[in-house]
């Protein structure tokens, strides 16, 4: 079988998903990659990568009830599942053990 990868923007995604909890949607989501990478997200790349989070089976999503300020239409809400977190947790591991062999150079420090 082969092994699943997890890209840049949809590490950000499953993150923030994790982040804002029982308020993640589609707007929330972005609003909060938009805070955080002080630039523009489409929708379009956002749910195209919950899309594909979801078929890896690191996301769930549910529809929520219908509200005025939605005009009648119900939000569909993304749910980290404990394949997403441990997903995540393998590219800390994987990101941590490279970062700890790259070679840096010596900064002083200046007492002050």
């Amino acid at each position: 079988m082969k092994k699943m990868t997890l890209g840049a923007f949809e590490e950000l995604v499953l993150l923030t998903v994790g982040v804002l909890k029982d308020n993640a949607y589609g707007v929330t989501i972005r609003e909060e990659l938009e805070e955080n990478l002080q630039k523009d997200i489409s929708l379009g790349a956002l749910y195209a990568a919950l899309q594909r989070l979801e078929d890896k089976g690191w996301v769930d999503s549910r529809v929520g009830g219908i509200t005025e300020k939605q005009g009648g239409r119900r939000k569909q809400y993304y749910d980290i599942t404990e394949a997403g977190v441990r997903a995540l947790h393998e590219v800390k591991s994987l990101r941590n053990q490279l970062f700890d062999r790259l070679p840096l150079p010596k900064v002083k420090f200046l007492d002050l």
